[in-house]
């Protein structure tokens, strides 16, 4: 009886930005789904985004994390590619139901980094810190409200070309790109308990069509649970807030046995007002980021609130 010819790996085309950091967390999802299914065989399909077209405005008057995840999404839904990774800060909230995140990696450090300065106390007065994310903004001027945040947009390199170009004093990057890109060495982490990370900072996000039950089975190989667990609650804590790409939100989760502890603040746009709020709940209390939410936004004042739409009011 003859030898019957080697199955022919399935192949799954895998979705990604173009950009240095992007790519390199293509890889890692790749490399992942192959040591857990050796069988497969993953091909990384780059698309240039919309943000990563448009650098002269900031991401908030161009139409948000759309810019992120739209050229993305049209390929995935119409079977163009099988599968989609992105920085999951990038995500927006609320999704097409026809999407489904299907894995989280491992999260990487949420630190943020400056770079420019040892600290922000050591920049001169009237410092310009380069930022177009709300978060960073009104952190830095709430922290040094004598200095005075310029737009600076654009990949890692980018960013760090237009710091050297004199285009501002410093600038903040996150850490997790830093690590991902081998460039560790620069800037100086900030302290998260006072400098606190954006929702979602350093976690990669796989999505899949929520249809697509076998590729869908593929990934809960490499979901890891408890990172998954952090970033829904903070995606949670977004959502009962409203948030958008216009509303200063910071939150660092931390796992506390089987709990998790949430520390989030609200600020306005030009730092003048923060509130802060902790909370911590049962992994298995799906309203515990909403009430979190409701605590911030009781105490916050008109400036803060303006900023935010929770859902019914």
């Amino acid at each position: 009886m003859p030898a019957r010819p080697p199955l022919k790996p399935r192949l799954l085309r895998l979705g990604t930005r173009a950009s240095p950091l992007a790519m390199a967390q293509a890889h890692e999802a790749r490399d992942r789904l192959c040591a857990a299914h050796p069988e497969l065989e993953v091909e990384i399909v780059p698309v240039t985004a919309s943000g990563d077209k448009i650098l002269d405005r900031p991401l908030a008057e161009l139409g948000g994390k759309a810019l992120w995840t739209k050229e993305l999404d049209a390929w995935l839904l119409s079977g163009e590619i099988d599968l989609a990774v992105h920085s999951l800060k990038d995500v927006e909230t609320i999704r097409p139901a026809e999407i489904v995140i299907a894995a989280i990696l491992p999260r990487e450090d949420v630190r943020d980094v400056l770079v420019g300065a040892a600290s922000l106390a050591d920049l001169p007065l009237g410092a310009r810190i380069g930022t177009s994310a709300p978060r960073r903004a009104a952190l830095a001027l709430h922290l040094r409200p004598d200095c005075r945040v310029v737009g600076i947009r654009g990949n890692v390199q980018t960013r760090l070309a237009k710091l050297q170009a004199g285009e501002a004093d410093a600038t903040l990057l996150a850490l997790a790109g830093l690590n991902r890109l081998g460039m560790a060495h620069f800037g100086t982490p900030l302290d998260p308990e006072t400098w606190l990370p954006a929702p979602g900072q350093g976690a990669i996000a796989i999505e899949a069509r929520s249809a697509d039950a076998a590729t869908r089975d593929l990934l809960a190989a490499i979901d890891h649970g408890p990172s998954r667990a952090a970033v829904m609650a903070e995606r949670a804590l977004l959502a009962a807030l409203g948030g958008n790409c216009h509303s200063p939100i910071a939150v660092l989760t931390r796992s506390v046995g089987e709990d998790l502890n949430l520390r989030a603040a609200l600020l306005s746009p030009d730092g003048a007002e923060r509130v802060d709020a902790v909370a911590t709940f049962a992994l298995t209390d799906l309203d515990g980021p909403a009430r979190l939410a409701a605590q911030l936004l009781a105490q916050a004042g008109p400036a803060i609130r303006a900023h935010f739409d929770p859902p019914g009011g």
